[in-house]
């Protein structure tokens, strides 16, 4: 019953392209599409059912974690259709479940829409480059994506370390090993340690979070080494603050400088539900420059900002002004651009003048004619 059922439910996924599928006690099944849940008509699982669908689908290594500890997460392939990442977890005693569907195939910067300046900077020779923004924001495609252009044009070697591994990566122009923490490697930092003693070029790491794993991440940059990581910020200042008040306080001025160094730039992004169905991101990207770099050390970082707004012939662009275009460009609504803004009332100031002056251009046309 329960293997059918898993089954059906995943090929509907798919076809309809939601992006996770929940599965709890008291309700039917529902699919997160573009961005809004939707319940499935089917009759309401009972806690037998969502036991069973965990089992059908459930390592017995991860059957274990979740007895013990209440929670656990591993990926798996459906055939040849699409992974998915799961997090089981109980809740009031009951066995819950969220699936993440993970495309099979990488999307090419051009199609996520990604400032034409990130590829550049991600091919430099060494240093950290950090994608950023909450949860099902597009990090790890964004990732995924920036990989698979360098494993087509550069001869690296690339090491990912990840929680579970979500996109596969084969050997193209580079050679990709990819390491997946509680199966290949017992946690992220240990991985790190070792990757620099396995002659990397470019190492992934899937999440940032804890000082031991930020640590080493920032030593194997300065190393020689190009380094991707993550973090659940929102913004290019936040980003650099949130690292540096991870350590403490005697040690802070040290990583400022050594950050100063090896930071190669900050890519934050957040998905927005386009008009017309699907969804696209907005990006604020700051390029590392060597006056940014100065800020870093000299602890002004709240200058930096304004030194992003000023920057755009180094192709830096601030969240709201990514916002403000997908707006202007007619792919995403003002109530949408808005709840995703830094400074809501700024843009909508900015949007309203906007719409004043395109309706003056109206009638200035209107009179002209």
């Amino acid at each position: 019953m329960a293997t059918i059922l898993i089954d059906k439910l995943l090929q509907a996924a798919v076809k309809q392209g939601a992006s996770d599928i929940h599965i709890t006690v008291g309700q039917p099944p529902v699919f997160r599409l573009h961005g809004r849940m939707r319940q499935l008509d089917t009759k309401s699982l009972v806690p037998e059912d969502t036991v069973s669908l965990m089992k059908s689908i459930t390592p017995e290594r991860c059957q274990r974690e979740l007895q013990e500890s209440g929670s656990a997460d591993f990926g798996f392939a459906f055939s040849d259709l699409a992974r998915f990442r799961v997090s089981i977890f109980r809740q009031r005693g009951n066995i819950s479940m969220v699936l993440r569907q993970i495309p099979n195939s990488m999307l090419t910067p051009e199609q996520l829409g990604l400032p034409d300046k990130v590829i550049e900077l991600c091919k430099r020779p060494r240093g950290l480059f950090l994608v950023t923004g909450p949860t099902g924001s597009g990090k790890s495609t964004t990732l995924a994506s920036v990989i698979n252009n360098i494993n087509e044009t550069i001869d690296h070697h690339i090491i990912t370390i990840e929680d579970p591994i979500e996109f596969y990566h084969y050997h193209k122009k580079s050679t990709v090993n990819q390491r997946e923490v509680g199966v290949d490697v017992p946690s992220f930092a240990e991985a790190i340690r070792r990757a620099l003693r396995q002659d990397p070029d470019v190492i992934l790491v899937g999440e940032l979070r804890d000082l031991e794993t930020i640590e080493a991440a920032i030593t194997a940059a300065e190393t020689g080494h190009v380094v991707f990581g993550t973090l659940h910020t929102n913004s290019a200042a936040g980003t650099i603050n949130r690292i540096i008040d991870v350590f403490p306080t005697n040690q802070q001025d040290q990583i400022r400088t050594q950050l100063g160094e090896g930071l190669i730039g900050v890519l934050s992004q957040t998905l927005c539900p386009k008009i017309g169905g699907g969804r696209c991101a907005a990006y604020e990207l700051l390029n590392c420059t060597s006056g940014i770099k100065n800020l870093i050390r000299e602890n002004k970082v709240f200058r930096i900002p304004s030194m992003i707004q000023t920057g755009a012939k180094h192709g830096m662009i601030l969240m709201d002004d990514s916002l403000y275009n997908l707006w202007k460009a007619e792919k995403v609504s003002q109530e949408e651009v808005l709840g995703k803004a830094q400074h809501p009332t700024d843009l909508a100031k900015r949007i309203a003048d906007a719409k004043r002056g395109l309706e003056q251009d109206e009638v200035a046309e209107a009179s002209a004619h």
